[in-house]
């Protein structure tokens, strides 16, 4: 079996997500997809601590928490689902690389509803953490890279320019068609990383 690595660049609600091998050291588009992490795709359970901001404590903890195991079970479904397809095809599904905004923990969630800002890094944070706990549910060693690191940290550990790496990620997705966008070079380029841990 070939190694294959899944690149997540979560949203609010979603993710993109690009599964790549590599083929005698360059990689590969193996499939792209942009799967939900809620099960209905509104915006008061795509953003939950905006919705919980609105809540009683006692009710925005409880939303917060079943939004939580909602992602968290809908990203495990996502990426058993691919491991089993790409199986069949020859891959196993070794690693993955997820994009993080600042990375800083959170406070109490108190704290967090009592500040537009942390509201905004909360409900990114719920999702990236549903799908690092569906890698480890799965098996599947997880990569985390700040996104403002990963140009930087693609850069040196594949041994090209930072100006040569958007006509790389330009060229990998070239023969998929669209969408071919940030969303899925970045998802594109930090699986590639995985891979190489």
């Amino acid at each position: 079996m070939r190694q294959a690595a899944l690149g997540f660049r979560a949203h609010s609600g979603w993710t993109a997500l690009v599964a790549i091998s590599l083929d005698e050291g360059s990689p590969r588009v193996l499939l792209r997809e942009r799967p939900h992490l809620v099960e209905t795709f509104t915006y008061e359970f795509r953003q939950p601590y905006h919705t919980a901001e609105k809540l009683p404590p006692a009710d925005a903890r409880a939303f917060i928490s079943r939004a939580q195991a909602e992602a968290r079970r809908l990203a495990c479904k996502v990426v058993h689902s691919i491991q089993t397809n790409l199986q069949k095809q020859g891959y196993e599904v070794t690693h993955c690389g997820l994009l993080l905004a600042s990375g800083k923990p959170l406070p109490s969630l108190a704290q967090i509803l009592a500040s537009h800002a942390l509201i905004h890094t909360a409900d990114g944070g719920l999702f990236r953490e549903a799908l690092l706990h569906a890698a480890k549910r799965c098996g599947v060693e997880a990569l985390a890279v700040k996104e403002r690191d990963l140009l930087e940290m693609a850069s040196h550990a594949l041994g090209k320019l930072s100006h040569e790496l958007p006509r790389c990620l330009d060229d990998l997705g070239s023969s998929l068609g669209p969408p071919w966008t940030q969303d899925e070079k970045f998802a594109a380029l930090v699986a590639w990383l995985a891979l190489l841990q």
